[in-house]
């Protein structure tokens, strides 16, 4: 039986992801994200942390992640741990732990300022008016039971 393996990550790219082909054939994007948690701490003050994560993808994926993967965006990787070690000169061990990503979701980009211009150019036009709404009725209050 395998053990379980598997982590959830989102945030945001700190850096455009890099593609490399290390063997001929073989496509792999490397690329850093941030991912920020908040909580407060004993002396109920807020705490903001950050925490940053190298993420790996290979073959179609890398290709695909290499052209949407850019500074800024907003990602969800969904994925497993890889740990390398190796000795260096000296004799010394090293290791590296990283994302191996199997699942990428991309946040839409953000808007430039082209899409901007256009945006404030429409709302300057002048419109007709939008129709009053309907009456709308309030919802009825609803007791719920909670389980636990």
């Amino acid at each position: 039986m395998n053990n379980l393996n598997s982590i959830i990550l989102e945030g945001n790219l700190v850096r455009d992801a890099t593609l490399a082909e290390p063997v001929p054939g073989f496509k792999k994007c490397i690329f850093s994200m941030g991912v920020n948690r908040f909580y407060k701490n004993r002396k109920n003050e807020a705490v903001d942390e950050v925490s940053f994560f190298d993420v790996e993808t290979y073959g179609r994926m890398a290709e695909y992640c290499s052209e949407k993967a850019k500074k800024g965006r907003g990602v969800r990787v969904v994925g497993r741990l890889k740990q390398d070690t190796w000795k260096d000169d000296n004799g010394k061990t090293l290791s590296r732990v990283y994302v191996v990503a199997e699942h990428i979701e991309y946040k839409p980009e953000k808007k430039t300022d082209a899409v901007e211009t256009v945006v404030e150019k429409k709302a300057e036009t002048p419109q007709t008016p939008a129709p009053a709404p309907e009456q709308v009725k309030e919802p009825v209050p609803v007791e719920e039971e909670a389980v636990f």
